[in-house]
């Protein structure tokens, strides 16, 4: 990362310049005065996709799901375990792909649950199937490590 990220506001969704050396500090939005990382993955939408997975300076780790999807329901509470892991390196979300189907079409999902990890509005990786926290946490750092910029 540079010396200064881009941090879209997990509440408001709107991008605060920080420097990188204070990531771990938390932070507070500029606007809505809320804080910056809360440990919990995003709903993410049409409307605020762009500024996490695009504007942000943050890696972007979605969660395409479905309510209806018996291992999408399993899933979510590991990776809102990795959520509060990630932080502030990466930032989660979750895609319902029922209320999304744009977003799901975009990207080309054939089956949820589907992680697809973003750099810069980029795909780097991607893997279909329930995981752990614990695997979450490594395919993420594993794939942000070989993909370094």
């Amino acid at each position: 990362m540079s010396d200064t990220v881009l941090i879209a506001c997990p509440h408001c969704h709107t991008l605060n310049r920080m420097p990188a050396t204070r990531l771990d500090d938390a932070g507070q939005c500029g606007k809505c005065k809320q804080t910056l990382f809360t440990g919990q993955a995003l709903h993410l939408t049409s409307a605020n996709f762009a500024s996490h997975a695009e504007r942000s300076s943050l890696p972007l780790l979605v969660d395409f799901w479905a309510a209806w999807c018996g291992p999408c329901r399993s899933m979510a509470p590991a990776f809102a375990s990795a959520a509060s892991k990630l932080e502030p390196r990466v930032r989660l979300g979750k895609v319902n792909t029922e209320e999304e189907p744009g977003l799901a079409a975009r990207f080309g999902i054939r089956s949820i649950p589907t992680l697809i990890l973003l750099r810069e509005g980029r795909e780097i990786a991607r893997q279909s199937g329930a995981i752990s926290s614990e695997d979450i946490c490594h395919w993420t750092r594993a794939n942000l490590g070989r993909h370094a910029t």
